[in-house]
């Protein structure tokens, strides 16, 4: 068993997340309104996890869904 570091590998962690997703989004010449549109979101919500902020799980599959991209790729 590991023990945990301190918490800024979460924060870390967070924000390679949301750059796969700015990255994603970018390549597919999607601009934010359509994919926090599409996904049923608001974009202050898809602003903040890009950023890097706290996501919730049903979050992050809506956006999966709308860039058809398997979840397990944009988080690694």
């Amino acid at each position: 068993m590991r023990n945990l570091p301190d918490d800024e590998w979460i924060a870390a962690r967070r924000r390679r997340i949301g750059d796969r997703i700015r990255d994603e989004r970018l390549h597919q010449g999607l601009t934010q309104d359509a994919v926090y549109l599409a996904a049923g979101i608001s974009r202050y919500t898809l602003q903040r996890v890009e950023a890097g902020a706290e996501m919730k799980l049903s979050t992050l599959l809506r956006i999966a869904h709308v860039l058809d991209v398997p979840l397990a790729d944009l988080v690694g």
